[in-house]
């Protein structure tokens, strides 16, 4: 049964809507990413759960209890913003402290707690240093704790990670999924970051234009898009033109080859269609092999990746193939064979 439901909801500035008629069943302890570009809604929705902002429509309920019109301190809701928002003038302790402060809780209890949480954080040892002499990583970690302190029902997550440098935002995302998990609350991440969606997250939200153009696991939104824009938002994308010759069959021609496709194909033989395809199901063929043929574009070698783009048709295909030393990668103006996992194919609905 769901634990956070936000049915219908709506959000308007002035005559432009912004948030159009969502809907979303959350389970207990369920990790959820709101992920898009910006301006595409998803932190107007975390406001409006954290009652920052009011909805034009719609309700949202936590535990079957209607929040939609209360207050923000009125709501049992911890929320971590993108920069921090930590009280300049108090210490670690006290910042972790405030909310229980706040809540009237007792001296001892907050005691307790506070430690409980910065042990939770591993930063117990910094209990007594101000925001300035912690780092921007030290800095977010306690702006968790302290969101976590008065035991929310459910953790908002405004681009926690997005002022943080590469390696740091890698391993306080883990840490992040690694203590929701452990405290199994409710949590919403908003990101415009695919990779940290796709790494932390029970489910994922890809959200355009104020909709949800797609709600599924990380493997499902990568794997299996059903718009082309989820499938070239997530991931790296080739998008290529296919004449159906038989629908039935699945059978579909790109440049001279003929492939048989596992998706359905809403289309008549002799048509059009777009199929998507990750770097991942492309690769240079070898003899013998079934292929598509055209000329090499481009070679980047990466290390222990080389990618290859290949002009096939009139359009770019771009895969990745591990690095095999004791094979040298294309040379630009090569006419190749390119080997395609039709498993690899999807069709694009629209």
């Amino acid at each position: 049964m769901s634990f956070l439901t936000l049915t219908k909801l709506q959000k308007s500035f002035g005559p432009t809507k912004v948030v159009h008629d969502f809907n979303m069943a959350i389970d207990k302890g369920e990790f959820i990413s709101f992920l898009g570009p910006s301006g595409c809604g998803k932190t107007t929705i975390l406001r409006m759960i954290a009652g920052f902002e009011t909805p034009s429509g719609g309700t949202i309920e936590i535990a079957n209890k209607d929040q939609t019109n209360l207050k923000p301190n009125q709501r049992n809701i911890g929320m971590v913003f993108q920069a921090y928002a930590l009280f300049p003038n108090m210490n670690v302790f006290d910042n972790v402290a405030f909310g229980l402060k706040i809540g009237g809780m007792p001296k001892a209890a907050i005691e307790a707690r506070v430690r409980e949480m910065l042990a939770l954080i591993h930063l117990d040892h910094l209990a007594e240093r101000y925001p300035y002499q912690l780092s921007g990583g030290q800095q977010q970690r306690v702006a968790l704790a302290r969101a976590l302190a008065p035991k929310p029902q459910v953790l908002l997550l405004d681009e926690p990670l997005s002022a943080l440098d590469a390696k740091i935002r890698v391993s306080l995302r883990e840490e992040i999924r690694h203590i929701q998990q452990q405290l199994g609350i409710t949590t919403v991440f908003v990101t415009h970051d695919q990779e940290e969606a796709l790494s932390i997250s029970d489910r994922i939200v890809v959200m355009n234009a104020g909709k949800a153009d797609q709600i599924g696991t990380p493997f499902e939104i990568y794997n299996r898009p059903t718009t082309r824009f989820v499938a070239s938002f997530v991931g790296t994308l080739n998008v290529l033109e296919a004449t159906v010759t038989d629908q039935s069959a699945g059978l579909v021609r790109i440049g001279d080859a003929t492939l048989a496709i596992k998706d359905a194909i809403p289309a008549v033989n002799g048509s059009t269609v777009q199929l998507a395809m990750r770097p991942e199901a492309g690769a240079l063929a070898g003899n013998g092999e079934a292929t598509v043929r055209g000329k090499v574009t481009s070679s980047q070698f990466l290390g222990s990746v080389i990618r290859t783009r290949v002009e096939v048709a009139g359009k770019t295909i771009s895969f990745d193939t591990f690095n095999d030393p004791g094979t040298k990668p294309p040379v630009i103006g090569d006419l190749v064979g390119v080997k395609i996992d039709p498993s690899g194919l999807i069709v694009l609905a629209d």
